[in-house]
């Protein structure tokens, strides 16, 4: 566990991993770019079994909401957060050229 900016986060903070900008894609995805340059590709709604504290993440609207807040991502304005790390261990490699 560690705190960042006045907020406890679970897990352990790796240096230098923050987001830097996220895109908002159909169907529950997100494109994440991070602090070292690579984007990657998100599948928000796999959040949804890491328990209730998510659930509100269920619905797309919520969804949309997601915004880059001290280089965590965060959702209707800060209520859900998640650290980078987090996102960088469970996203997936991502590259335009693979999806033209």
């Amino acid at each position: 566990m560690y705190v960042k900016d006045g907020i406890c986060y679970a897990g352990e903070l790796i240096p230098q991993i923050e987001v830097s900008a996220i895109q908002i894609l159909d169907d529950g995805m997100m494109l994440i770019t991070f602090s070292t340059g690579e984007t990657r590709l998100f599948d928000v709604t796999t959040l949804l079994d890491k328990g209730s504290a998510f659930a509100p993440l269920a619905e797309e609207a919520n969804r949309r909401t997601a915004k880059v807040t001290y280089g965590f991502v965060s959702w209707m304005e800060g209520a859900i957060d998640i650290a980078p790390e987090t996102l960088y261990a469970e996203s997936y490699k991502y590259s335009k050229e693979l999806y033209i």
